[in-house]
C-alpha cells in the first residue's frame, strides 16, 4: 500500500505541472474552448492513472525479474552463454520499446516506405542486444568502460563520414528512444544483478553504464543499415 502511494504521489508531481502550463497556453494563445480543454484534462487523467500503474508495474515486475536474471546468468560459468542470452534480452526489450515503434513509424511515414518500420525496429533491437552483451562482457573481463565509448564513438564518427546525410539524425535519434520507459529500467536491473554476483571493487561502477552503451550499439547499427540502403 505504501508503495501505490508512493507512486501515486510521483506520478501526480511528475504530470500536474505541464498539464497546467498546457492549459495556460490554450487559454493564452490558442483560446482553446472548454470542451478542448475538458478533453485534455481527460486526457491527462488516463495518462496520470496509465503512468502510475507502469511505474507499479515496473518496480513489482519488471526491476526484480530484471535483478533475478541478472544474478543467474554469470552463475552458469559461461561467457559466450552469457553474451547471447544478454543479446536476445537486450533485443526482445528493443523490440518492446513503446518509443522506438514510435519512430520506426514516424521514418516509415516520412520515408514513404523506402526505410521500412521492420527493418528499422529489427536492426536498432540488434545493436541494443549486441552492445548489452559487450556491457555484460565488460564486466566480467574487467574492461574499461571508457575504451569501448570511446572506441563505439569513433565508430559512429567514422561510418557518419559514409551514410547518407539524413540517415545520421535519424541514428542519433535511434540511440536516444531506446532509452525509454521499458528498456531502461530492465537494462538497469539487469546490471545491478550482474554485478552483485560477480562483486569486486568497482562493483557499484559496474552496475551502472550499462544503457549508456547500449545506447551506442543503434546509432551504429541505423549507420550500417545507411550503407547498405546508400
Amino acid at each position: 500500500m505504501d508503495d501505490i502511494k508512493h507512486i501515486a504521489l510521483e506520478t501526480f508531481q511528475a504530470v500536474l505541472p505541464i498539464a497546467v502550463l498546457v492549459v495556460a497556453l490554450m487559454l493564452v494563445f490558442v483560446d482553446g474552448s472548454g470542451q478542448m480543454i475538458l478533453q485534455f484534462l481527460a486526457g491527462v487523467v488516463m495518462v496520470t492513472v496509465g503512468l502510475g500503474l507502469f511505474l507499479l508495474g515496473v518496480k513489482v515486475g519488471l526491476l526484480p525479474l530484471g535483478e533475478a536474471i541478472g544474478s543467474e546468468l554469470p552463475q552458469r560459468g559461461s561467457l559466450v552463454l552469457l553474451m547471447l542470452l544478454t543479446l536476445f534480452i537486450g533485443f526482445a526489450a528493443t523490440v518492446a520499446e513503446p518509443d522506438v515503434r514510435v519512430l520506426a513509424y514516424q521514418i516509415d511515414a516520412v520515408s514513404d516506405g523506402e526505410i521500412s518500420k521492420r527493418v528499422l525496429v529489427t536492426f536498432v533491437g540488434i545493436g541494443v542486444g549486441v552492445f548489452l552483451a559487450i556491457a555484460a562482457a565488460r564486466v566480467v573481463l574487467g574492461i574499461p568502460m571508457a575504451y569501448i565509448l570511446t572506441a563505439g564513438y569513433l565508430a559512429v564518427f567514422a561510418l557518419s563520414a559514409f551514410v547518407p546525410p539524413h540517415f545520421v539524425p535519424i541514428s542519433f535519434d535511434a540511440g536516444g528512444v531506446t532509452t525509454g520507459p521499458m528498456t531502461v529500467p530492465f537494462i538497469l536491473a539487469l546490471g545491478v544483478g550482474l554485478t552483485s554476483v560477480l562483486g569486486g571493487k568497482s562493483s557499484l561502477g559496474d552496475s551502472f553504464g550499462f544503457v549508456a552503451l547500449a545506447s551506442i550499439g543503434p546509432i551504429i547499427a541505423v549507420m550500417l543499415l545507411g550503407v547498405f540502403y546508400g
